[in-house]
């Protein structure tokens, strides 16, 4: 028994110290995975609100001093470092590592990171400049002033300006240059986004003299930094197209709530109406407004420009019961009778005062008096806001004196056979003395009523111009393009359609479901936003990414395209889409009330560019649907404390579309650096869009680790985030544009 009792008491014992090694051991493992989780997660929020500083410090002290002292300082480095081990040592112990596509995708960031670094160190960009007939050389210019050798000599053969057809605008810069080294001479060929790759260097066009006799390349080299990165690309793509399959996933048993239900699509045809006659017959200006014409760099129908200069003069596209066209013919044929009428919208009381008008609009006979030109003296003045009034005032009076002297239109297309290039010419100069006498004969004509003989003489206008033009002349179908693209495009009025309808449903579907109401009409939007874009790209010759305006449009066609799809499995998404469309495309008339269509300059030449933008504009597009879901869980919790399930039910809709657009922000920004690499030689620039894109990855990366940070569990705070966070999205669209600048400040 003895013998029993001490087996037994040190059986017990064991027990004991077994049992308590083992609370001691998960103690310790639970400890060590909250410092990892901490410090990961704390390390990434301090990053972030360093690069938002570091984009304000840019604007007072410039690009290469944050550069230099926060983006590319030793302190920056070692906290991106830690954070990625931290990182790393964190999912190792959560045992993440075991869901092979989860660990993939975060080791895809790290490998990202170590690309950056390797290229920090190891790299070397600088800048080189040839001119043809000059000797070769064998060095470039470093950032910091100093020059690195190369191990060849190389040499401007010759450089090539190429224009658009019948344009001055360019299209592409062409170096034909030559390589000199122990191997022997070979030929090569530079231009915008055809990058030439010799022994580790990489050759980007980047500029070139106003002789056209000399370039400037941007020289990269970096042989393994580049690997590495886009090893990082790969895999992150990879790995987030295949999270969606992925068994036993967050984003799966989201999807699995019995709440959803199947979505429907369909499409229909929709067409805008044009604009009413007055004064000078429709049927003349009509035609008048199917001529030639040489505007912004394009061969556009003379309907474009007028369209343009009525906008500009009034404000809009029309002026009162007269379209564009008749317009722009009455201030041309008949100017005199048209010197009293208010046509010019004036902005800034300060500016209507020295006028004497009492509304918005004044008459060309306002701007002067017994003493000159009235503005004179505000042009001169001290007070900014003043003066900017008075040069936007007199930029329209004098838009009026072009188009009736002529000088407005470019409708004379001259033959210059020293340059073997068609010219275009104003009426002012009138070098075409056919077209200059047919103008003088359909005033004549237009005098004496006899509209139909002016409508036959503006066709032999036309013929002229076929004639002398025919090799620069846009394709039949482009220019029937642009003509129904003016006459569909109405974007403000719809815009303003859109929000009046999407607020009252709004309203509505907070107590009642009025989806099926609303679908036909949202199908209607979606088939018009499609149409305006496939116009929109006929006349561009492009995809229509390239601008504000675009990007705003194409943001409108994808809300739309996601509330139909939408539309049965969530009861909000049609006044969400109505809403989200409606300001998209009134944020996009906004930046210009007659938003242009250009040429495309000659670096956006790329299928990149298009899959950047887009993949940015649709994660931009579900974010705006989860900031809704955020306002409307908030208004709900506020004045219904019983619509708990009803906030539970947004939270599960904003988490289903969080996940697709983070990735689609995530692949969207590395498209975005790979293109960049291709054009400038650097996947990387610290512009500050690109950090305040990288910002807004970052802050919704935190709400999709559910998991880890509990905080987001709770549906009201997930929807107080997603309505903070969409901050970061307008600072990054808007915020950059007007405030921060850079170079993605045109878009």
């Amino acid at each position: 028994m003895k013998i029993l009792k001490i087996l037994f008491a040190n059986s017990t014992k064991g027990s004991l110290c077994v049992y308590y090694y083992r609370i001691n051991y998960r103690k310790h493992y639970m400890n060590k995975e909250k410092i990892l989780k901490y410090t990961s997660f704390g390390l990434i929020i301090l990053i972030t609100v360093l690069l938002m500083a570091a984009t304000v410090v840019e604007k007072f002290c410039g690009s290469a001093f944050v550069r230099q002292y926060i983006y590319s300082s030793p302190v920056m480095i070692v906290l991106w470092g830690l954070m990625a081990l931290s990182a790393l040592g964190y999912l190792l112990q959560r045992g993440i590592h075991r869901q092979k596509i989860t660990f993939l995708l975060h080791i895809s960031f790290a490998l990202i990171l170590a690309g950056a670094l390797t290229t920090h160190i190891c790299g070397r960009q600088g800048r080189l400049h040839l001119c043809v007939g000059d000797d070769a050389v064998n060095s470039f210019v470093l950032p910091d002033g100093n020059r690195a050798a190369f191990p060849f000599e190389i040499a401007l053969d010759d450089f090539e300006l190429r224009y658009y057809q019948g344009t001055l605008a360019p299209m592409d810069y062409i170096s034909n240059i030559s390589i000199q080294d122990d191997d022997g001479r070979i030929s090569a060929t530079i231009s915008m986004n055809n990058i030439f790759k010799y022994r580790g260097y990489r050759f980007y066009q980047s500029g070139y003299d106003a002789d056209n006799n000399g370039t400037t390349l941007s020289v990269s080299f970096d042989p393994f930094g580049t690997t590495i990165t886009y090893s990082g690309y790969l895999c992150l793509i990879v790995s987030m197209l295949l999270f969606f399959f992925q068994r036993g996933s967050i984003f799966r048993s989201l999807l699995k709530n019995p709440i959803l239900k199947n979505g429907a699509l369909m499409l229909l045809l929709f067409l805008g109406v044009g604009a009413k006659a007055a004064n000078i017959p429709s049927d003349f200006a009509d035609s008048f407004g199917k001529l030639y014409v040489y505007y912004n760099d394009r061969i556009v129908p003379l309907q474009t420009l007028a369209r343009d200069y009525t906008a500009k003069l009034c404000g809009d596209v029309s002026y009162e019961d007269l379209s564009a066209e008749e317009l722009l013919c009455e201030m041309f044929f008949n100017f005199d009778e048209w010197q009293d009428a208010p046509i010019i919208k004036v902005k800034g009381k300060d500016i209507r005062t020295i006028l004497g008008i009492e509304g918005v609009y004044a008459s060309i006979n306002d701007f002067m008096d017994g003493d000159g030109y009235k503005l004179s003296a505000a042009l001169r003045g001290a007070d900014a806001k003043t003066r900017r009034n008075a040069e936007a005032a007199t930029e329209k009076y004098n838009l009026v004196m072009l188009c009736s002297s002529g000088m407005l239109l470019n409708i004379v297309p001259e033959m210059n056979y020293d340059t073997e290039t068609v010219e275009w010419f104003s009426l002012a100069d009138r070098k075409n003395a056919i077209i200059g006498a047919t103008i003088e004969q359909i005033a004549d004509a237009l005098y004496a009523e006899d509209y139909d003989k002016a409508i036959s003489l503006v066709d032999e206008i036309k013929n002229e111009q076929e004639k002398v033009a025919e090799t620069v002349l846009p394709e039949k179908l482009t220019f029937n393009a642009e003509l129904l693209y003016n006459n569909v495009h109405c974007g403000k009025p719809i815009a303003i359609i859109c929000i009046v309808i999407g607020m009252a449903a709004y309203l509505i579907t907070i107590r009642r479901d009025i989806s099926r109401l609303l679908f036909i009409p949202m199908c209607l939007l979606f088939a018009y936003i499609s149409i305006n874009m496939v116009l929109r790209a006929m006349v561009s010759g492009h995809v229509p990414l390239s601008n504000g305006f675009e990007t705003m449009t194409f943001m409108a066609w994808c809300c739309s395209l996601l509330a139909i799809i939408f539309s049965k499995r969530f009861r909000y998404a049609m006044p969400f889409g109505f809403l989200i469309c409606g300001f998209s495309l009134l944020v996009a008339m906004m930046g210009e009330s007659s938003p242009q269509i250009t040429q495309l300059m000659p670096v956006l030449h790329s299928p990149l560019l298009s899959v950047h933008v887009m993949l940015i504009m649709m994660a931009y597009t579900l974010l705006a649907f989860t900031m809704m879901n955020g306002v409307t869980a908030i208004v709900l919790h506020s004045t219904n404390r019983g619509a708990t399930e009803q906030i539970e039910y947004l939270s599960l809709i904003s988490r289903i579309l969080l996940y697709p657009a983070v990735f689609l922000l995530t692949v969207g920004i590395f498209i975005g650096a790979v293109w960049a690499n291709v054009s400038w030689g650097r996947y990387w620039g610290w512009d500050p869009k690109e950090v305040w894109a990288l910002i807004t990855m970052l802050i919704y990366a935190l709400a999709i680790h559910v998991q880890s940070l509990k905080w987001f569990r709770k549906p009201i705070h997930f929807h107080l985030f997603c309505v903070v966070a969409f901050l970061s999205v307008l600072m990054t669209y808007f915020g950059v544009n007007f405030v921060l600048g850079g170079l993605h400040s045109y878009a």
